[in-house]
């Protein structure tokens, strides 16, 4: 199927059309409500003020006119009455105005304020979604494309649907309030007022549903814009592009991306003027149409020349108010398209029934993987395939296997950041499901092979492993000395408190081995963990440091559960127990001198290492 046709198709609120005109509407205005009371309240009274006083105006106008024409043809005796009345009905007239003015400035203000508030408000409520999905979420494209619709555009959208159903109630008051005068001359006036609005409106709403589907469409490429700006832009990524010359290759696809999103934008936009234009001037010519009829009127003395002044100034801002109405409505539901991403992102399901054991019945069991299966979604074959194992509390455990033999899945749903596909997995002979969440992890201490390198303060870094303990300057140094990170924060300048990366001011850059360190060190910020995880952090230090940092961490994990994971067998040995996996099953297990004996694939890779020892 057509990728762009099974976008539209996904999305209910296009089939819908402007049956969904109104389906968000209520939770926006909730949002802003929730938002501040305050300020969409004063929005609420400002906005029905500025769309009552326009007719006011026009009344008082048409007064002032006829008021001058019975000066002008007065007795001079009576002139000078006329005349004062005639003022007071423009002072009257300039305060109408001036209230007019405020009220817009009023309006103006609160969706400034409401903006600001709501936007920061919409962007913690992404980020809050964020932090309750699971790790295979954000391993999906999909998703990728559903989030960076809901960051681009939807965090705006709210206030704006806010604005249009207060704008569009601020409209109708007016129109109401017109229409009551217009009536008066005639009630085809009002009739005609309402449908000349229509065909541009049609128009409008019409291309507003295609930018949408262009905007679900392109998300794709999008995305790949903004990861060609993270790559050209980034420094860690710089040495690459500049070393292979990739730069204006990317560059290059960045630019031909932007022409065909132009080009798209471009087309669109014609056609949406062009139509727009087009059935703009029905409108006009029903204008200069009533202009007309009521000039007629006035020449034949159905009316007075005041009440002309009124009814072509209530017809023209009539006019104004109706084509203003249509597009709110028009407008209202482009928003409700776009807001949907936000509300498919913020509904995206979870795991239900998350667990609430603090502890498990039978704590010198250690960990069990019992008949565990794991399968990416849509891949075609599973990643782990019925793994059986169990580590003892105090016990050492190394796994080995070549890359994509499935190591380090099997280490993230030991911490739960994947379930299995089938089979159970047990901590203290309870099923990690049944878990508390941060219970569990905060028994489990892990550093990844791809730590992360936050461009915070050296012992920020180290501080992560334990949120609890974040700013601890007592913790950092007692991890910093288990992860063997103190000797290299003797030699900056600011110890602990150095700023690291180059993001920001006076941010001190680090080697592999050294961030290897800090890593090591976030890890044992978790005193009460009994379970420590190295995922090959120690790749960019040389094998007689490795073997250094093992050798100090077994020290550190007695009586813990340690497991490793390293393509070193010089550090590997010094487990208790090894596992082999290949192709995401178990086709070895035991101690070192255990398997070499058996001489499987095992003591072949490590012959194979050992040989380029030699």
């Amino acid at each position: 199927m057509n990728p762009r046709r099974k976008s539209a198709q996904a999305n209910p609120n296009l089939a819908q059309g402007f049956l969904g005109v109104f389906i968000y509407s209520r939770r926006a205005i909730e949002l802003v409500w929730t938002t501040s009371h305050k300020l969409t309240l004063a929005f609420g009274a400002l906005t029905v003020i500025a769309g009552v006083l326009p007719t006011a105006v026009a009344y008082v106008g048409a007064l002032i006119v006829d008021a001058v024409v019975a000066a002008i043809q007065a007795e001079p005796a009576i002139r000078a009455a006329l005349t004062r009345e005639a003022l007071q009905l423009v002072i009257a007239e300039g305060l109408l105005v001036s209230a007019i003015a405020g009220a817009q400035r009023g309006i103006s203000l609160c969706q400034s304020l409401l903006r600001a508030q709501l936007g920061q408000r919409v962007n913690v409520m992404i980020l809050e979604k964020a932090l309750t999905l699971e790790l295979t979420h954000f391993e999906n494209s999909d998703f990728y494309d559903k989030l960076t619709r809901a960051r681009r555009e939807a965090s705006s959208r709210p206030l704006s649907l806010v604005m249009r159903t207060f704008g569009l109630a601020q409209n109708a008051v007016s129109l109401i309030s017109f229409s009551t005068l217009l009536i008066a001359f005639s009630p085809w006036a009002v009739l005609v007022l309402i449908l000349a609005g229509l065909p541009a409106f049609l128009a409008e709403a019409k291309f507003s549903g295609d930018a949408f589907r262009l905007f679900l469409w392109r998300s794709p490429e999008t995305r790949m814009q903004l990861y060609l700006e993270t790559v050209l832009a980034r420094e860690d990524h710089v040495k690459e592009v500049k070393l292979f010359g990739l730069g204006p290759l990317f560059l290059d696809r960045y630019r031909n991306i932007f022409r065909k999103l132009y080009r798209e934008d471009r087309d669109l936009t014609i056609r949406r003027d062009s139509w727009g234009f087009g059935l703009g001037l029905i409108g006009t010519i029903t204008l200069y149409a009533a202009y007309a009829w009521i000039a007629l009127a006035a020449i034949a003395s159905r009316i007075t020349i005041g009440q002309m002044t009124m009814y072509l100034m209530l017809f023209r801002q009539g006019q104004s108010a109706v084509s203003a109405i249509l597009s709110a409505v028009g407008g209202m539901y482009e928003d409700n398209l776009y807001l949907s991403t936000l509300y498919d992102y913020l509904e995206t399901p979870v795991e239900d029934g998350r667990g609430a054991a603090i502890k498990g019945p039978h704590p010198d069991d250690g960990v069990r993987f019992e008949n565990v299966t794991f399968r990416y979604p849509d891949a075609e074959q599973p990643t782990l395939f019925e793994i059986d194992l169990h580590i003892k509390p105090g016990q050492s455990l190394a796994l080995v296997g070549e890359n994509g033999s499935g190591k380090t899945t099997l280490i993230k749903l030991l911490t739960r950041l994947y379930l299995p596909t089938s089979g159970r997995i047990l901590l203290d002979g309870q099923d990690l499901r049944e878990w508390d969440e941060a219970a569990l992890r905060d028994r489990i201490g892990v550093i990844f092979q791809d730590f992360t390198r936050y461009q915070l303060l050296l012992g920020e870094n180290i501080g992560a492993g334990d949120v609890r303990h974040f700013e601890d300057e007592e913790r950092w140094h007692e991890a910093g000395e288990k992860g063997m990170a103190a000797p290299i924060v003797e030699t900056l300048p600011a110890g602990y408190r150095t700023p690291l990366g180059k993001w920001f001011n006076d941010g001190r850059e680090l080697s592999g081995g050294q961030w290897q360190k800090i890593a090591l060190s976030r890890a044992f910020m978790r005193t009460r963990a009994d379970i420590l995880v190295l995922d090959e952090p120690t790749s960019a230090m040389d094998a007689a440091a490795e073997a250094t940092i093992f050798e100090h961490f077994r020290a550190l994990t007695k009586g813990k559960i340690a497991i490793l994971i390293s393509h070193r067998f010089s550090t590997v040995r010094m487990a208790d127990q090894i596992v082999v996996l290949q192709n995401g099953s178990i086709v070895e297990r035991g101690s070192h001198e255990e398997l070499m004996k058996l001489n499987g694939h095992y003591a072949q890779l490590f012959l194979l290492q050992a040989r380029g020892y030699r």
